[in-house]
């Protein structure tokens, strides 16, 4: 597989993975190390990369040798394998193929965990930030719903929970406010989310009009 020059519209996709890098960094912590490279045949390179301490990496870097191998593999996304850097660490990595609208190769999203972080410090790094918090109050809502049905069910009830347990609204308005905070998400968009929302707060759905037509007015 050739490099080639990239065009502007390759180079913006790029940009946008700039986000999933920092994203995933954040989400494994300081062991793990993601690069985004760009395969522009004019300088194959590191054009994002976070938490580069692990390979002593910055952006500009030139892209690897064994990056290269894997993109001749051709493989969308690789298996996980084992290198070494020049200081001696042991990186468990994975590389995914990054690709424009044709289907070209346009970059390479690389991740690279060390693995002789001992496990403890590599489990620290996965836990909340606020050592204070336990997993139970730091959990987060989130339903993983099967169909959008299940999805608005969620949210109105997590957006009663919030309501209902916000001292500062009174209980004569806490379903107004639900229903203006699902307004503000749209979730009334959806086919039948009004009667559900009736449904949910225990009030007709001629109310949950009401409350929608006034919020038109303001």
């Amino acid at each position: 597989m050739e490099l080639r020059k990239l065009t502007q519209a390759d180079h913006d996709i790029l940009h946008a993975m700039e986000n999933v890098v920092d994203g995933i960094a954040k989400m494994y912590g300081q062991h793990t190390e993601v690069v985004l490279h760009s395969l522009d045949s004019q300088s194959p390179s590191v054009v994002k990369i976070a938490n580069g301490h692990i390979t002593s990496r910055s952006s500009g870097a030139p892209i690897t040798n064994l990056a290269f191998l894997k993109l001749k593999e051709g493989r969308d996304v690789s298996d996980s394998y084992f290198s070494k850097t020049s200081e001696g660490k042991t990186l468990r990595s994975i590389t995914t193929i990054v690709r424009n609208r044709t289907g070209e190769a346009i970059g390479l999203l690389c991740i690279n965990s060390d693995m002789d972080v001992p496990m403890h410090a590599f489990i620290q790094t996965l836990l909340p930030t606020d050592q204070t918090v336990s997993f139970t109050d730091s959990a987060s809502p989130e339903t993983f719903a099967q169909n959008i049905d299940e999805t608005i069910v969620s949210t109105i009830d997590t957006v009663k929970q919030e309501i209902w347990s916000n001292p500062t609204v009174s209980p004569s308005k806490r379903n107004r406010e639900v229903v203006t905070r699902l307004s503000e998400l749209g979730i009334f968009k959806y086919q039948d989310s009004k009667q559900t929302a009736a449904e949910v707060l225990e009030i007709s759905r001629d109310t949950v009009y009401l409350y929608l037509r006034e919020l038109e007015h303001k």
